[in-house]
C-alpha cells in the first residue's frame, strides 16, 4: 500500500447523510475520513440535481441539492474532515486488535476503530433508454440529469419519463428553452398531483408539447441532436426538433463490493437495528438509505436521525472507556466552543 491512514472513524459515501455524520461525531471529538465515488461531496444531490429544489428539510421551505451540500460541509467544516474522492472502497478486514482496515481501489489503506457506510443505494447509474445509437450522443445531447439549467437555455429540449424527475425539470426549464416537449408511454404519471396539474395547464397554454409514445432513433452529427424519431401511440413516426433530451427512466443502484463484506442484508440493503444503527458486524454501522429496518422511510431527514443515534453508539465503540455525556449545542460552551462560536 502506498498510503497508510489512522483515523477513528472512515465514513463510506459523502451524500447529505455522511457530512452530517461528521458534525454528529465531531461533536464527540471523533475524528473522520470520508471516502467517495464521486469527485465532489453531497452525493446524489450534488451529482444528480443540484439545481432541483427539495422541499422536506427541516427549517428550509426550499432549498436545492448544492445548497444543502454547501450548508452541510460548512457545518461540519469545524471538525476537519478529510475526503478522498472518486475512490471506491475495494475491502474491509477486521484486524487482530478489532480495528478494521479499508482499502481503496487507489491503492490506501485507513486503519479505523469503527466504520459507517452512508453510501445511498450503493453505486448508481441512470437506465439507458433503449436507442439504437444513443451512446453516441450522451454528454453532448443526451443527459440524464440537469447540472445546470443554463446548458439548457434557448434549446429544443425532449424530456422522456413520467415520474417526479421528468415533471420538475419539464417545469423548471420551460422557462428558459426554446421549447419544451414532454413525452410518456401513456396518459398517465407517476409524479406529484400538482406538477401533473402545471404541467397540463402549460400544455393546454401552448406553452410546452405533451406527446405519448416511444424514442426510436435519434437525428444529428458528431453527437449533437437535431431530431429525434419518435412513434406515438397510433404507430405514427414524426420527427421531433430536439437539440438536448432528457431521459428519466430512473436508477439502477448496485451495492457493488459492499455485498460482498459479510453483511447480514434485506433485499440488498444494509439490515441494521434502530438503537445503534449497526450492522451484523460490530462496529460497522448504517445510515441513509443504504440500510434498512422495519418502517424505514428514504428521506435525508431519517438519515439525519440515524446519524445522530449512530454517533453516540461509535463514541462508545472509539472511545470504550470514555463516558458519553449527552448534551445541547445551545446550552454547553463545550461544545459551542468545538463549532466556533463561543
Amino acid at each position: 500500500m502506498s498510503e497508510i491512514i489512522e483515523t477513528d472513524v472512515v465514513i463510506i459515501g459523502a451524500g447529505p447523510v455522511g457530512l452530517f455524520a461528521v458534525f454528529e461525531l465531531g461533536l464527540l471529538d471523533i475524528r473522520c475520513h470520508l471516502i467517495d465515488i464521486l469527485d465532489k461531496p453531497g452525493g446524489q444531490c450534488a451529482e444528480l440535481y443540484p439545481e432541483k429544489p427539495i422541499y422536506d428539510i427541516p427549517g428550509f421551505p426550499i432549498i436545492t441539492g448544492q445548497g444543502l451540500t454547501d450548508n452541510l460541509l460548512a457545518q461540519a467544516k469545524p471538525f476537519a474532515p478529510t475526503f478522498h474522492l472518486g475512490e471506491m472502497v475495494a475491502g474491509i478486514e477486521r484486524l487482530e486488535d478489532n480495528r478494521f482496515r479499508v482499502i481503496t481501489d487507489n491503492d490506501k489503506a485507513f486503519i479505523a476503530k469503527a466504520i459507517v457506510i452512508a453510501a445511498g443505494g450503493g453505486s448508481f447509474q441512470p437506465k439507458r433508454p433503449p436507442v439504437p445509437g444513443i451512446d453516441v450522443y450522451e454528454g453532448k445531447s443526451v443527459h440524464y440529469s440537469v447540472r445546470k439549467m443554463e446548458a439548457f437555455r434557448d434549446h429544443d429540449i425532449l424530456i422522456v419519463g413520467g415520474g417526479d424527475s421528468a415533471l420538475d425539470w419539464t417545469l423548471n426549464l420551460q422557462p428558459l428553452a426554446k421549447s419544451v416537449t414532454l413525452m410518456h408511454r401513456r396518459d398517465a404519471f407517476r409524479a406529484a398531483p400538482d406538477s401533473v396539474n402545471k404541467m397540463r395547464a402549460l400544455a393546454e397554454a401552448g406553452q410546452l408539447k405533451l406527446v405519448f409514445g416511444q424514442v426510436t432513433g435519434l437525428e444529428g452529427d458528431d453527437g449533437h441532436m437535431t431530431h429525434a424519431v419518435i412513434v406515438d401511440n397510433d404507430n405514427q413516426e414524426h420527427r421531433l426538433p430536439a437539440t438536448r433530451m432528457l431521459p428519466f427512466f430512473g436508477l439502477t443502484m448496485k451495492l457493488g463490493p459492499i455485498a460482498e463484506w459479510g453483511l447480514n442484508l434485506h433485499e440488498n440493503l444494509i439490515k441494521v437495528d434502530t438503537e445503534k444503527f449497526e450492522t451484523s458486524e460490530p462496529g460497522i454501522f448504517s445510515i441513509g438509505d443504504i440500510n434498512w429496518y422495519p418502517g424505514k422511510l428514504k428521506l435525508i431527514l431519517s438519515g439525519f436521525h440515524e446519524a445522530a443515534l449512530m454517533a453516540q453508539a461509535a463514541s462508545r465503540v472509539v472511545n470504550p472507556d470514555k463516558k458519553v455525556l449527552f448534551q445541547y449545542t445551545t446550552s454547553s460552551t463545550s461544545l459551542q466552543k468545538k463549532l466556533g462560536v463561543a
